[in-house]
């Protein structure tokens, strides 16, 4: 056979090979397949050049908890979680001690909807920070002002709220998210707590409790990256309706946009609109966008009603 007709055999068979089948990551609430999300060109080629700097610098040091730790980070960045199930695993079984692989762990186990087994790494977390000194959690997707606003204290108590409010285990996720206000050191994290602790102590069908919360929320409150939850703060205290929430355009990152919608679902829930929260969890459920708590929140409430 000519050297030719050898090229464009190899070059016709590439062409009728099939596409490998796009990556499973979990199952969701409502039993649909939920494979991995697709980036767009230029996020997918930074955060591949940043999980490269990860494993580099993993390389240098097998020995570093840092190291381990930011490749487990950099590659669920890229929506490769059970991946980096797999590293948080590897270093929880090398640092034991070490809370922030259970945390890690835990956070992505939420995110492949593991709920019971996310409770378990974060309430062990929080086990093995007891009595330990908090400290500021890097970011590893900076904000505008490159402010860390977390701490791996606070994401241990919120991420082990969620799980358990994820789970209808509401008088357990209000512990969490007490133990979570206790350190909550700016407004950031205040904000954050306070809403998920109004919405648990609704769900609780504590409503004076629940308006206490709301006691320390102002709109002149500096808040840096979660402002979804203060505006959703707002919407609780009667500072701003459901229809400004959901038509905004203050926030085009997809996670916050999911964060309203439910929040405002949820508050429509709380407030005896059931109809009118279904539906706003049915449509955040269409987009797609499975990997955003919010739209993981949206399936839990529906995967209630079956």
């Amino acid at each position: 056979m000519s050297p030719n007709r050898v090229y464009w055999t190899l070059f016709l068979f590439a062409c009728a090979a099939p596409t490998p089948p796009p990556e499973i990551e979990a199952i969701s609430l409502l039993g649909d397949t939920l494979y991995r999300p697709l980036l767009a060109p230029e996020v997918a080629e930074r955060y591949e050049a940043n999980l490269d700097s990860a494993r580099t610098a993993y390389q240098i040091d097998t020995t570093s908890a840092d190291a381990l730790i930011w490749l487990g980070r950099r590659t669920a960045y890229l929506g490769r979680y059970r991946e980096a199930i797999d590293i948080f695993s590897q270093g929880v079984q090398r640092f034991p001690d070490d809370p922030r692989f259970l945390r890690h762990r835990g956070h992505r186990r939420i995110t492949v909807r593991e709920f019971d087994q996310a409770i378990a790494d974060l309430a062990r977390a929080a086990h093995l920070i007891t009595g330990a000194v908090d400290q500021v959690e890097p970011d590893g997707l900076p904000n505008a002002r490159n402010i860390p606003t977390s701490t791996l204290h606070s994401n241990i108590w919120y991420h082990l709220g969620l799980a358990q409010y994820l789970s209808g285990e509401f008088e357990q996720a209000l512990v969490a998210y007490q133990q979570e206000a206790a350190v909550a050191a700016n407004p950031d994290m205040l904000v954050a707590t306070s809403w998920w602790r109004y919405l648990t102590l609704r769900r609780l069908d504590r409503r004076a409790a629940a308006d206490s919360v709301l006691l320390p929320i102002s709109a002149e409150m500096d808040v840096i990256e979660n402002q979804s939850y203060h505006r959703l703060l707002l919407l609780a205290r009667g500072d701003l309706t459901a229809e400004e929430l959901l038509t905004s355009d203050t926030n085009d990152d997809a996670p916050a946009d999911a964060a309203v919608q439910y929040g405002v679902g949820a508050w429509h829930l709380v407030e005896g609109r059931p109809e009118v929260a279904d539906s706003l969890f049915r449509a955040l459920v269409d987009t797609g966008n499975w990997a955003a708590f919010g739209v993981i929140a949206a399936e839990a409430e529906l995967a209630r009603e079956q």
